[in-house]
């Protein structure tokens, strides 16, 4: 039998977004794009600000950014591909407000991210406290990629 898959990605700047989607052909997934109700501001992502909006999210540890628009059928898959940048050495909180909004009970995840330097680190640990009863298929960053490689990439996770 076939899995149904889903490419859920947030991204900031759009270097994700077109990881994501070379990941969904590769996948022959379906996609969707985690969008803040309230759309990031170049000031809002200036990591150097103290006071950016970025910056105050990733110091809050119960921030969780409203999100627009949902999954319209999150059952119907059975794996799900969670794509973002990696900001302070994690995943943006949007991502944990994502991971919230659905019962991922007995669902694959697997997540992907870009980077401008820093490596996943222990954000599959960070995660799994909001989708607990899913089943984590730790990771991977994937700057560059191309689609032959995250084909690659998908098979050898036998899901």
């Amino acid at each position: 039998m076939s899995k149904k898959i889903l490419v859920a990605y947030f991204s900031a700047s759009g270097t994700t977004k077109r990881a994501a989607t070379l990941l969904a052909r590769a996948a022959s997934a379906d996609l969707f794009e985690i969008e803040p109700e309230e759309p990031y501001t170049r000031a809002d992502l200036d990591w150097t600000n103290k006071r950016s909006r970025s910056t105050l999210e990733m110091n809050d540890p119960a921030s969780r950014p409203k999100i627009r628009g949902r999954v319209s059928d999150m059952g119907a898959f059975d794996v799900v591909f969670l794509g973002f940048p990696v900001w302070w050495y994690t995943a943006p909180t949007i991502i944990k407000t994502f991971l919230e909004s659905y019962d991922f009970s007995g669902k694959a995840i697997v997540l992907f991210a870009t980077s401008g330097g820093s490596g996943l680190g222990k954000t599959e640990s960070a995660l799994k406290p909001c989708a607990p009863n899913a089943v984590w298929k730790g990771g991977k960053l994937i700057n560059g990629a191309t689609e032959a490689s995250l084909r690659s990439w998908v098979e050898s996770l036998n899901l």
